[in-house]
């Protein structure tokens, strides 16, 4: 069995879906180039790490002007990809987990990492796994995952319940609306070849209410929403009250 193929399936009753697997081992190989595939990735992230920064910091009482000011905090980054949200909270000083389903992936994440003098704890596992295992964390991680699972619902609770008592989360993904579905499908998949074409199901866009509300069954409160809004001046995206397209969360658990 190659490596592509066993990691393209997924387990019966899994959160992961095996047609989404495939797609993103498929190319795995270009998750640290800037200017390919995953280029939205890079340009979103800045963004998203400012977001999930300042409010980790306010949430625990760190001072973001210190080296490592996440010493001591346990993060988990579901569906970690390469890698590019794991980096700079180990920077940040955090302990990091990055767990994913294609190995390929976890692949190239190890050699970068390892390649930067980072430890970062990957593996290649399922939320579902890791909460079987009885672990939880002081922040989970969902960046532009919960819109390429099986059941979000079912994501989302297993991820809620992986939060400590506590702790919070931060999660990413994309509204189902008229806007999103003529920039974020059409737009970015066929007009500007941002990302490969059918890298997303518009019916699989979730909207925020739908977010909250599977995060409220294991007692996950939102506690602030952001747009990402993107400027072609600039070619910089920047958080906004804009949420019809790309919104960034942040919740906590009680």
């Amino acid at each position: 069995m190659t490596a592509s193929t066993e990691a393209s399936k997924s387990p019966p009753d899994s959160t992961a879906d095996a047609e989404e697997i495939a797609r993103f081992a498929a190319i795995a190989d270009t998750w640290w180039d800037a200017t390919g595939k995953f280029r939205p990735l890079h340009k979103l992230n800045p963004t998203r790490i400012e977001f999930i920064r300042d409010h980790v910091a306010a949430h625990f009482g760190r001072d973001i002007t210190t080296d490592r000011p996440f010493e001591g905090l346990t993060f988990l980054d579901v569906g970690c990809g390469g890698g590019l949200v794991c980096e700079p909270l180990c920077r940040l000083g955090g302990t990091v987990t990055g767990i994913d389903a294609a190995e390929e992936s976890l692949g190239v994440a190890r050699h970068h990492a390892e390649q930067g003098g980072l430890d970062i704890n990957y593996r290649r596992a399922l939320p579902e796994e890791i909460l079987q295992e009885g672990e939880q964390f002081d922040v989970i991680i969902n960046m532009e995952v919960v819109e390429h699972v099986t059941d979000m619902n079912v994501f989302l609770d297993i991820c809620g319940q992986l939060v400590k008592p506590g702790g919070v989360m931060a999660a990413s993904t994309i509204n189902r609306t008229l806007k999103s579905l003529a920039l974020a499908k059409f737009g970015a998949e066929y007009i500007l070849r941002w990302v490969p074409a059918g890298t997303h199901d518009w019916r699989k866009f979730v909207k925020p209410s739908e977010l909250a509300q599977g995060l409220r069954r294991p007692g996950v409160e939102f506690q602030d929403i952001k747009g990402m809004s993107y400027s072609p001046i600039t070619d910089e995206w920047r958080l906004s009250s804009d949420l019809d397209v790309n919104h960034l969360v942040f919740a906590t658990k009680t």
